[in-house]
This record gives structure tokens, C-alpha cells and sequence, in this order.
């Protein structure tokens, strides 16, 4: 074969691969055009009204208007193209973008987490590392020591990330509300409504059925929201175009920054006053980071720099063009400069706009809030796992109606967009500044790049939003206060419940049983072993927890099988299911103790899934082998023994027999845990709870269909043919699952602070989901123990 053959083979083989790489891309960016770039493209319709609001409301010089747009230009093409679509979006930790992002990222790299239950097997899921960025001859950074010698410092990160976080929820109230009162507004010309109070009352309408959606889920429609934004955006574009072809074709010198100059000079104080008017163009830029892990780099970029970028530049050049020769409309800039016979298909558009941006907003603050529950800085809520169009999109029902009462009493509060663009404007600002502060350190710290090169991505970010920012703070006593009010709410009790979860977690490491004390108990643990699984759940990540030998003090029997089941968070994004169970034994073998550790990411969400007894018995299973064959795999070292990864194993899933079955076979009933048995001669009100009592039974029970059983196979120490025999048995008669039902209370010697912060925590934890709820326990099956703590 001739080289030019192979060379023209090598080609074809690259372009069939490259094809299916592009369509996805392709795909990927038209997908995001609907779910990220929704609120940015609606800033047109309120930008040139604030910054033209108050002492500016009746400018009458079209230098104004030329710095105006001046402004609006290099803010987005400084803020939203060079920092978010080129340079954030490659700090991303392992694809996943956001603030509790980039705050996972430098607590891999450095001791910065407050999270007790670390582990040296995490460090395996740590693999991942960008290309380019070694640890290799690097010489340690003074910053990262100083931040890991003081606790105070990393509290500090932290207040600082809640704060983040906080402003975010923000938005994701006050989003929805300045979106569809804004779009709605346009009535305003066109049907002359004068009654002030009609488009506040259409809007809040609008809102309650926009969160009532997000109930249901808005997986049935949600393929029309990139078309939906795409024709918004080509009508935009196309007003654009017209305005400055009919208007003012000299626009484009205004993309000059000597008309910034030539703003302040006309303008004077009330120019930088209304300043923060400006930063509304680049609002919604932060989603594109935020919602990396969706839709990755290249596609993001590609379709802001494309299709979004140019889009809202032509507008916002066309609306300053409209407005340079019609000074009197800037009180209604965007409805005013819409060709008539295009108002209503407009109009339209810009209210399903809103309602699409919103979804995707609200949908962000589900997505962070059950980050900050994964890190223990939020109160426990049940997360759902969202049938939208975008897989891994959360919902969390005490949020969204939240949100909405929020939403609603800011609409109609206010009544017209003048105020509320200002919180929503600061609350917004405040998260670019967060996000700023953050990857400076992610620059130094996991980059490892020069403190210069930092803070000169510091001073040319930072300086601009702090600019911003100084403009915003006139605007503190006519809006500006929502944002600093309400996440000043969330922040303390974010922070409470994180400090109260911390100080928990301390007492029960504080107060665990010795691996002594549990051995002088004796294989039987000095009480009846029954048949049967027990799970007792905890959050200690090894040791007995306290609440084991309480329950043993207060019953006289337990399960022959007890298994201490841990959930915890790691420090990345999502674990591999076969790297999600790590498994390990309690004391000698025949004692029948074993401990599962359950590893999820920041972004998974915990779903108690119908097999995960099953998976359980398994993983035991492969465990027992494991060890009796010598085979160590990936495994940590721990106080109690050695814990392994086993489902990482070749012969996983092929050591017990696996058969389907019908469900609840007959006496099976009388086996369930804690079964009931009521004679005939009984009231009709215990027949009646024996007969629900069995229903639910049955229901737990089908959700078990699978029955394992030992295969054949010549073991050469019988006792580990024994302890796999029992974990079968203990399976088939049931599982208990025990969980700690415990009130937290502050020592009487504690200060006023500490006694006011642990007493808020037991409020939120009396009043928030239970444990069971969280975890998706099964209630039939659930036994709770008592504890009282005194922190």
C-alpha cells in the first residue's frame, strides 16, 4: 500500500470519527440555548431603563446614549466573553462548574474542608488532574499554609462560599420576578392599561403557575425552550439590525471607550450612580459556569460567542440608535423601539422567554442548595431526581415554594422592575465577586501558578465589579436591601446548621464505643441474635457509635447480621457506582459486624434505590471472599480493619446465585421483621392495623424480588461457606433499619452565642425532613433510638 492510500485511509477514518464528536457539540450548544443563556437574553428589556432612572430619567443628549451603549459593550465583552465564556469555564472541577465547585476543587488541593469524616480511601476518587498542572517540583505555596495552620481562616472561606451560595437563592427568587413583570410591562403601551396594580397582579398569576410547573415537572415541554430562545433571539437580532440601519447607522462609533468619558462628563454624579444599571447586561453570565457539568466547555463557548454575543450586541446597539433619536421613550426603551406590526409576536415571545429563563434559574437554586445539604451546610430536604430533558437536574419542593412566596411578594411589592432590578442586581453582582475571590485561590492553590498572576486576574476582574458594586450601595434603601436581608436569613442558617452538624459529629467521635469494649461483649454481644439484617445507620465513618450499645441496654435481642451503614459526601462532583460502596468488617469474623461506607459526590443525589439491600448483601458477600482469598484491591486502613472497594472486582455479582421471585411467599409474613400475629378473638381495631400493617409488608416486600443463594463451590476454610450462609439467611428474613432519633442541647456552661446557635440548630433539625425521609428509609422496617446530646 502507498503512503498516500494510508494517509487518504487515516483521513476518512478521522472524519467518520470527528462527524458523531461535532454532532454532539452541535447538539450539546443547542441544548444549552434553552436552559443557560435564557436569563442574559432577556436583559434587553430593562438595561437602558435603569441606567437611565432617577436624575438620568430625562436625558436629553445623545452622548448619553452613545456611552451608554459604550458601557453596556465592554462590560459584556469583558465580563460575560473574557471572564465566563473563556477563561471560567476552563476552572472547572472534573466538568463541573459553580461556586461549591470551585470550593471542592481547593479543598482537594489543600486541608481547607471543615468536613470531619475524611478518609484515605477518598484520595482514590481524587484522580483526576488537568493536564498540564502537576505537583511536581512545585514549592509550597505561603498561601496555603497560612490558610491551613489557621481554622479561622478556613472558616472565613467558608462564610465567604455560604455567602455565594446564599446570593444565588437570591436570584433564583428574584429572577422569575423581574423577568415577567418586565415582559409584561409592555402592556402597558400597547393595551394602555393605567391601572398600576393590573400588570403586578397578570405577573404574580404567571409566577404561581410558573412554580406550580416546576412541581409537575417540565420534562413534557421542555424540548420547546431552545427554540423558544432561539426565536427570541433572532427577533432581537433582526429589531436590532433595523433600528440602527433606520435610526442612527452612526451608532457604531460608540463602541469606542472614549464615550464612556464622554457618559460621566454629561451624566456627572448621577451617571455613576446608576452605574449598576449597566451590570444587568452581563446578568445570567454566571449560569454558564454554573451549569458546566450539563453541557461542557467547548459547547458553552461556542454558543455564546456565536450566536449569543452577537445577538445582544446588535440589540443593545439597536435600542441606542432608537433611543438617540426618540430621548422621550427611555422609560419604555425596549417596547417603544419594536416596529408595531411586530409587538404582539414579540410580546409573546419575550413572556414564554421569561417563563423558560426562569425555569432554568430556579432549577440552578434547586442544584446549589442540594450542594450546600451535601456539604452540611444546609438543613436536610428531599431532593428529586427531576424526568427533565437535561439529565441530573434536581428538585426540592420546600425550595420551590419558597422561592415562589418570595418571587410573589417582591412583584407585588414593588409593582414595577425600577426597584427590584436593583436587588437582583446586587445579588447577582455579589456572586461574580464570590466567583472572582474564588479562582484567584483555585490560580495560586491548584494551578499553581504565581500569586502575581493572580492578583492580576484580581485586579482586572475584581476592580470592574467593585466599581459596580460602589454604584449599588446608593441603591441599598430603594431595593437594594431584599438580597442583603434574605441571604442574610439563609446565611445564618446555613452556617448554624453546618456548626451544629459539626459539634454532633465531634460528640459522637467523642463517645464511640471502643473496639474493647465491643470484644469483651463476646460473639453474641451478651444479648439473643435473632434472624435478620439489622442496618444501624450512622454518621461516624468508623468506630461503634453510641447509639448501638443504647439500643442493646434498652432491648434484649438484636439481628444475627448487623451492618453500620455511613453516608457521606466526598470531595468531587459524582463517584462511579462501583466505586460508591466501600466495605469493611467489625471485629473478628464471627462476631457477624460489618460496616458499609456509601460515597456520594456533591452533585449526586442520594436515592435509597429499591435493590440496595440486594446490592448490599452482595457487596458483603464479595468482601468475605475477597479476604479469604488474601486479595487487598483497593482498600483503607482503618481502626476496625481493612475496608475494600469490592465492586470493583472482576468476580463481582457471580458469587451467589441470583433467582427472581414472585414476591412474599406463603408464612413469609410471619418472618418480616417485628411481624404482628392477631387471633381472631381480637377487636376489629387490631384486625384492621394487622391488616394495613400486612399491606405495607407487602409493598416493602415487592420491592425485593431477588433471593440469593450459595452456588457450589468448594471453599477451603468452611467457616467462610458458614458466614456466607447466614448473610443469605439473614437476608431472606428481612432487614430492620435502625436510625438515631436524637435532641441536641447546649451545655449549661456555654456561652450566650453557642447556646443561641445549637438551640437554633435543634429547631431546624425538629422542624426540617427527618433523617428517614432523607435517606428514603422504608417506615415499615424503621426502628429509631433515642439519643440526647449536650455539646
Amino acid at each position: 500500500m502507498s503512503s498516500s492510500e494510508s494517509n487518504r485511509q487515516r483521513c476518512s477514518s478521522s472524519t467518520v470519527e470527528c462527524k458523531p464528536q461535532c454532532k454532539a457539540l452541535l447538539f450539546l450548544a443547542y441544548q444549552s440555548l434553552g436552559f443557560l443563556f435564557g436569563d442574559i437574553s432577556l436583559s434587553p428589556l430593562y438595561v437602558y431603563q435603569s441606567i437611565f432612572s432617577g436624575r438620568l430619567k430625562h436625558v436629553q443628549n445623545e452622548d448619553a446614549i452613545f456611552g451608554a451603549f459604550s458601557l453596556v459593550f465592554w462590560t459584556l465583552s469583558l465580563i460575560s466573553l473574557l471572564k465566563y465564556a473563556i477563561f471560567m469555564l476552563s476552572a472547572d472541577d472534573n466538568g463541573e462548574g459553580g461556586i461549591v465547585a470551585l470550593y471542592s476543587h481547593l479543598c482537594k488541593n489543600a486541608k481547607f474542608c471543615l468536613l470531619p469524616n475524611h478518609q484515605a480511601s477518598d484520595e482514590e476518587l481524587f484522580k483526576y488532574r488537568k493536564p498540564g498542572y502537576s505537583n511536581r517540583n512545585i514549592p509550597p505555596s505561603y498561601l496555603k499554609k497560612f490558610i491551613e495552620k489557621h481554622k479561622s481562616t478556613k472558616i472565613i472561606l467558608l462564610v465567604f462560599v455560604l455567602l455565594g451560595a446564599c446570593m444565588v437563592i437570591c436570584v433564583g427568587a428574584l429572577m422569575p420576578a423581574i423577568s415577567v413583570l418586565s415582559s409584561v410591562e409592555g402592556l402597558k403601551i400597547e393595551a394602555k392599561i393605567k391601572n398600576n396594580s393590573m400588570v403586578p397582579l397578570i405577573s404574580c398569576v404567571l409566577l404561581v403557575g410558573l412554580f406550580v410547573l416546576q412541581h409537575r415537572g417540565s420534562h413534557a415541554i421542555a424540548f420547546m425552550f431552545p427554540p423558544i430562545i432561539i426565536l427570541w433571539l433572532l427577533s432581537i437580532f433582526m429589531i436590532g439590525i433595523y433600528n440602527v440601519i433606520k435610526w442612527n447607522p452612526s451608532i457604531y462609533q460608540a463602541l469606542s471607550p472614549y464615550y464612556i468619558y464622554k457618559f460621566f462628563w454629561v451624566t456627572g454624579k448621577g451617571g455613576w450612580t446608576n452605574l449598576g444599571g449597566v451590570f444587568l447586561c452581563v446578568t445570567g453570565s454566571e449560569a454558564m459556569f454554573t451549569d458546566l457539568g450539563y453541557y461542557k466547555q467547548a459547547p458553552v463557548t461556542a454558543a455564546f460567542s456565536c450566536i449569543i454575543y452577537p445577538c445582544l450586541i446588535l440589540q443593545y446597539m439597536g435600542q441606542a440608535a432608537f433611543l438617540s433619536k426618540n430621548l422621550s421613550a427611555v422609560p419604555i426603551s425596549f417596547y417603544a423601539s419594536i416596529p408595531d406590526v411586530f409587538f404582539w409576536p414579540v410580546f409573546v415571545l419575550a413572556a414564554l422567554s421569561a417563563i423558560v429563563a426562569s425555569q432554568a434559574v430556579i432549577s440552578s437554586t434547586f442544584s446549589i442548595v442540594q450542594q450546600c445539604h451535601a456539604f452540611e451546610c444546609f438543613p436536610r430536604v428531599k431532593a428529586i431526581q427531576s424526568r427533565r430533558w437535561i439529565n441530573g437536574q434536581t428538585y426540592i419542593p420546600e425550595i420551590n415554594w419558597v422561592l415562589m412566596v418570595i418571587s410573589l411578594a417582591v412583584t407585588f411589592g414593588f409593582g414595577e422592575t425600577g426597584r427590584i432590578v436593583y436587588a437582583y442586581g446586587i445579588a447577582c453582582l455579589i456572586v461574580s465577586f464570590v466567583t472572582t475571590w474564588l479562582t484567584l485561590l483555585v490560580i495560586n492553590l491548584v494551578w499553581h501558578r504565581s500569586l502575581i498572576v493572580a492578583v492580576a486576574f484580581l485586579l482586572i476582574f475584581g476592580s470592574i465589579e467593585v466599581l459596580f458594586l460602589s454604584s449599588y450601595c446608593m441603591k441599598i434603601p430603594i431595593g437594594g436591601w431584599v438580597p442583603i436581608v434574605l441571604s442574610s436569613l439563609f446565611m445564618v442558617v446555613m452556617y448554624v446548621w453546618h456548626y451544629g452538624s459539626r459539634k454532633k459529629y465531634f460528640f459522637d467521635m467523642h463517645n464511640k464505643v471502643s473496639m474493647r469494649g465491643v470484644l469483651t461483649l463476646g460473639p453474641s454481644l451478651g444479648i439473643v441474635r435473632v434472624p435478620g439484617m439489622g442496618l444501624i445507620y450512622t454518621e461516624l465513618a468508623s468506630g461503634v457509635p453510641a447509639s448501638f450499645t443504647h439500643f442493646l441496654t434498652n432491648l434484649p435481642a438484636f439481628y444475627q447480621v448487623v451492618v453500620f451503614v455511613c453516608v457521606k459526601t466526598v470531595l468531587v462532583p459524582s463517584v462511579p457506582h462501583a466505586e460508591r460502596y466501600l466495605i469493611g468488617r467489625i471485629g473478628p469474623k464471627s462476631y457477624r459486624l460489618y460496616r458499609c461506607i456509601v460515597r456520594y459526590g456533591y452533585k449526586d443525589v442520594y436515592s435509597h434505590e429499591n435493590d440496595f439491600e440486594n446490592e448490599l448483601v452482595m457487596s458483603i458477600a464479595e468482601f468475605i471472599q475477597l479476604e479469604a482469598e488474601g486479595c487487598s484491591g483497593n482498600v483503607d486502613g482503618t481502626a476496625d480493619g481493612r475496608m475494600a472497594v469490592v465492586r470493583t472486582s472482576g468476580k463481582f455479582g457471580t458469587r451467589l446465585r441470583v433467582s427472581e421471585s414472585a414476591g412474599i411467599e406463603e408464612g413469609d409474613s410471619n418472618n418480616l421483621p417485628g411481624a404482628l400475629t392477631v387471633t381472631s378473638s381480637k377487636s376489629p381495631t387490631l384486625k384492621k392495623l394487622q391488616a394495613m400493617y400486612e399491606q405495607e409488608s407487602l409493598e416493602l416486600n415487592t420491592r425485593r424480588r431477588i433471593k440469593f443463594e450459595l452456588l457450589n463451590t468448594i471453599y477451603r476454610d468452611p467457616l467462610v461457606k458458614e458466614e456466607l450462609m447466614e448473610l443469605v439467611e439473614a437476608n431472606r428474613a428481612g432487614a430492620a433499619y435502625v436510625i438515631g432519633h436524637s435532641h441536641v442541647k447546649a451545655k449549661w456552661n456555654s456561652s450566650f452565642m453557642k447556646r443561641f446557635a445549637i438551640n437554633l440548630y435543634s429547631f431546624l433539625r425538629k422542624n426540617c425532613r427527618s433523617p428517614a425521609v432523607g435517606l428514603n428509609i422504608p417506615q415499615t422496617c424503621l426502628i429509631k433510638v433515642g439519643m440526647n446530646y449536650h455539646v
